[in-house]
């Protein structure tokens, strides 16, 4: 999948062909095991491994301003999105868009069947490291007609990125030029819940800098 990037006003295109979704990142370990309690209650099945890295379909990336997706039952969370271009990192946002009524069957499957949009822009990756933790997620949904606070934290609740890195080279093939990642999430302020427009945005304190980037839903009917 080919993506455009501006990074530092000069535009970059990069073709993803190794896409991966990662979950179950949270730093507190006690957190993610109330999380998936909770998620197993609802008939979601635990994971096989923490954190869990779910192959998708680099296809499912767009950096389109709309998607479709089958039926009502769909959100998206912010995430940050790190790939590589030739020797070097880049990390920008993305949502990980996903079936929840699907979710309950097969985790995996509701990851491939969304689209996955991508912002427009990315910095180079090695320069926020060492500030990582500071690093600020959030998104907006449109509720009863108002846009409300959907999400929001900094980066220090889920693993550091080093450290994600590290755990998917322990179980896959080293990374490569193409490869592409959505690092995990943050909990939803006032829980899961789907919204037909999603804003998000990624800042960094230090510099004031920030990375935004919205999009809507067109909803098709699921037709028994």
């Amino acid at each position: 999948m080919n993506l455009h990037f501006d990074v530092a006003g000069q535009s970059q295109g990069i073709d993803i062909n190794h896409f991966v979704v990662a979950g179950w990142t949270g730093r507190d370990q006690g957190q993610v095991e109330h999380h998936i309690a909770e998620l197993e209650a609802l008939g979601v099945a635990r994971p096989s491994s923490v954190p869990l890295f779910y192959r998708v379909a680099a296809s499912r990336l767009t950096q389109d301003s709309s998607i479709e997706v089958a039926g009502t039952e769909t959100s998206g969370e912010v995430e940050p999105f790190v790939f590589r271009k030739e020797n070097t990192y880049y990390l920008s946002i993305a949502s990980d868009h996903t079936d929840r009524a699907l979710e309950s069957h097969s985790v995996a499957l509701s990851k491939q069947v969304c689209c996955k949009p991508v912002a427009r822009h990315a910095w180079p990756l090695e320069e926020l490291i060492p500030r990582w933790d500071q690093l600020e997620l959030r998104s907006w949904i449109v509720q009863d007609g108002r846009e409300v606070l959907y999400q929001e934290g900094a980066l220090n609740r889920m693993l550091p990125i080093t450290e994600l890195l590290r755990h998917y080279a322990q179980q896959h093939e080293i990374f490569h030029s193409g490869f592409a990642m959505t690092c995990g999430t943050l909990a939803a302020i006032g829980g899961i819940r789907p919204s037909h427009a999603f804003r998000m945005e990624l800042r960094d304190p230090a510099t004031s800098r920030c990375i935004q980037h919205e999009y809507t839903t067109t909803t098709l009917p699921i037709v028994r």
